[in-house]
């Protein structure tokens, strides 16, 4: 094949790509470097054709032909924070479940160079009370110290990405080591800490303008009373108020039966310094009305919630923005009856949603609650493994895994009506996909790793998860005995708000007697796939790429 018949190819098979002579002869060259890495680039009429080896290389190539396009920042980056998805981790310091693990700053490396941008420290007095640690409040977690966390995270905060990194501090300490932390994070950080001139920011700057910088996040500061810290609450607060279980939308699980992780059956012991109050604030600050005035000072997103209901809560001030924190059950609360008040909220605003207090395994929740009304920072346990913590890693593979993802117009518009997220939608497009044939299991698995006498049968499970009525998993048949399965199936997802629509695929070997084998997965952005033919490579069940499994699909939009 030539590169005339590269780009009937291309052509047939619906690529976007560029077609014109030039970029098909440097794919043509592309291809052929990958066979002879180092050899001159050829003139046209000289340059060698592909042979099948050659083309079948550049089929399964994820490099030369990805499933997703702009392997760049693509997005407007200059609109203020609040116009975008920020990938949000939570208790970034813990190594595995919320109650007995190991607190270290090695989550807080992994969550960085994996692109995330909101850490969250959970701040607390040592034992002396002369020092800071970092811990999960009354449990068996142990500490690390602060100033060990804040040096990883600059050292690795710009490493994947190099837009802002927000730090969310979760406060327990009393005013003079509010002190100390501030001096702390300005020797650390020096020059790339941002932090406005003003108390109160009317808008926030944009990911373009903070380019490079790190900012703090937390309520300015209240006293310490010792007295109160066995019975202050932390996260989960809503779920004794609520009820356990009170408040879940079923519809946001139900259409995808093995969505969730199981949750642990715990005793409700929960606490819940999220429920930013303002009153609490001002009544701290009239019996000390000198807490840490530098500390306070670095704050740039300032969370805080009004005296009230939480409908109250979700109202605008114009004059400055702040944040508000919700379980992820309060939010399945005030969705019920007041979706459009968050998702105007978020226009402005950034809304931060967390795990409920029962996830002690680090189990997470579905995403897309909050994605549909706006929530900027969705926080999930990223030391946690299973489908929740996949469909994450997915999200933010879009705009080019810089952590930031704008928000789709439609969460943005204001006029003729702000967007209802129970209001049922259209279908705007369908994607069609095809799963043709798989490769790789054998260099990256033992032979007798799926069965012990015979070669493994695999089968495919491809599906959308998005709002409710986009949801849906569908599986091929199992092809039996066979290191390479060609299925060749074509499956079709109507999608009602593909833009925050996630394609969902992952391979199983099929077995008689006992559960199924993982064979890999992979979540990519419906936004940013590619038409075409493409290698699709898998992940294994902790979101690290296999060297050599993948899969050929293509993908079609009617």
């Amino acid at each position: 094949m030539g590169a005339d018949g590269l780009r009937r190819y291309l052509h047939a098979t619906g690529h976007e790509d560029a077609l014109d002579d030039a970029e098909v002869d440097r794919l043509l060259d592309q291809i052929l470097l990958q066979q002879q890495p180092g050899r001159a680039r050829l003139p046209r009429l000289a340059r060698p054709l592909l042979t099948l080896d050659d083309f079948h290389r550049y089929l399964f190539s994820h490099d030369l032909n990805p499933p997703i396009r702009h392997p760049q920042v693509h997005h407007d980056m200059t609109r203020p924070l609040s116009h975008y998805f920020i990938y949000t981790g939570h208790n970034s310091y813990l190594t595995g479940n919320q109650l007995s693990s190991d607190c270290s700053d090695v989550p807080i490396i992994k969550a960085l160079q994996r692109g995330v941008r909101v850490i969250e420290l959970d701040m607390w007095p040592n034992s002396a009370k002369d020092d800071i640690n970092i811990l999960h409040g009354r449990t068996l977690t142990t500490p690390v110290s602060l100033i060990k966390c804040l040096r990883s995270i600059k050292e690795y905060a710009f490493v994947a990405s190099s837009y802002p990194v927000i730090i969310t501090l979760e406060d327990h300490l009393p005013a003079d080591l509010q002190e100390k932390v501030a001096k702390m994070v300005l020797e650390v950080f020096g020059d790339i800490l941002y932090y406005p001139d003003t108390d109160h920011l009317k808008e926030f700057p944009s990911p373009e303008t903070l380019r490079g910088r790190v900012l703090l996040s937390t309520k300015p500061p209240k006293e310490y009373l010792e007295a109160n810290a066995v019975g202050t609450m932390k996260e989960g607060d809503a779920d004794i108020h609520l009820g356990k279980g009170a408040g879940d939308d079923a519809a946001w699980g139900k259409e995808v039966p093995d969505f969730h992780t199981h949750d642990d059956d715990v005793s409700e012991h929960q606490r819940d310094d999220d429920a930013d109050s303002d009153e609490e604030e001002e009544d701290a600050e009239k019996m000390q009305p000198h807490i840490a005035p530098q500390y306070k000072h670095l704050i740039t997103i300032r969370a805080g919630k009004p005296k009230g209901s939480l409908a109250d809560a979700l109202k605008s001030d114009p004059d400055k923005v702040r944040r508000l924190s919700l379980s992820e059950q309060q939010l399945a609360k005030v969705a019920e009856d007041h979706g459009t008040e968050i998702v105007r909220f978020t226009q402005r605003n950034i809304l931060r949603i967390y795990p409920k207090g029962t996830r002690v395994t680090s189990s997470n929740y579905n995403p897309f609650l909050g994605w549909v009304h706006g929530a900027q920072m969705v926080a999930f346990n990223m030391q946690g493994y299973g489908r929740a913590l996949w469909l994450m890693h997915g999200f933010y593979k879009a705009n080019g895994g810089c952590g930031y993802v704008k928000k789709p117009d439609f969460l943005m518009r204001t006029e003729p009506l702000v967007f209802d997220p129970r209001e049922p939608q259209p279908v705007k497009k369908t994607l069609k996909v095809k799963v043709y044939m798989g490769d790789g299991w054998r260099m990256d698995f033992k032979q007798t790793h799926f069965d012990q006498y015979s070669p493994p049968d695999f089968y495919a499970r491809v599906g959308i998860a998005g709002v409710p009525a986009d949801s849906v998993m569908k599986k091929t048949k199992a092809i039996e005995d066979n290191w390479v399965p060609v299925w060749e199936e074509e499956f079709s997802f109507p999608l009602t708000v593909p833009e925050i629509a996630l394609l969902r695929v992952e391979v199983h070997e099929y077995d008689m007697s006992e559960k199924d084998d993982f064979g890999g997965q992979t979540v990519l952005p419906v936004s940013e796939l590619r038409p075409g033919i493409r290698a699709v490579a898998l992940f294994d069940r902790k979101g690290n790429k296999y060297n050599h499994v993948k899969l050929l699909m293509r993908f079609e939009f009617v």
